[in-house]
C-alpha cells in the first residue's frame, strides 16, 4: 500500500493522512484515530491496520497489503458481517 491508497475506505482516508496524524498528534490509544477524518469508526475493517500502524515507532514503514487486496478483503469481511 502505497501513501495516497486509502486506508480507511468508508471515510476515504489515505494512509499518508493516517501516518502524519500519528506523527503530529501522537496519539494514545487506537480509539483516538477516529479523530483523523473518521478513520475507523465505520464498517470496522480498517481498526487492525490503524492499530498496526500506531503501534510502530516508524508507521511509514509499516507493511500493509495492496490496495486490490485490501479492497477484496474488506468486501468479503463486509459480506461476512451482514449475514
Amino acid at each position: 500500500m502505497q501513501d495516497d491508497d486509502e486506508l480507511c475506505l468508508c471515510f476515504h482516508v489515505t494512509r499518508r493522512k493516517v501516518v502524519q496524524f500519528i506523527r503530529v498528534q501522537k496519539p494514545k490509544r487506537a480509539s483516538q484515530l477516529s479523530e483523523c477524518f473518521g478513520a475507523g469508526t465505520g464498517c470496522g475493517w480498517c481498526r487492525p491496520f490503524l492499530r498496526k500502524l500506531m503501534d510502530e515507532a516508524n508507521p511509514e514503514t509499516v507493511d500493509l497489503p495492496d490496495p486490490a487486496k485490501y479492497s477484496q478483503q474488506r468486501s468479503e469481511y463486509r459480506k461476512n458481517k451482514s449475514s
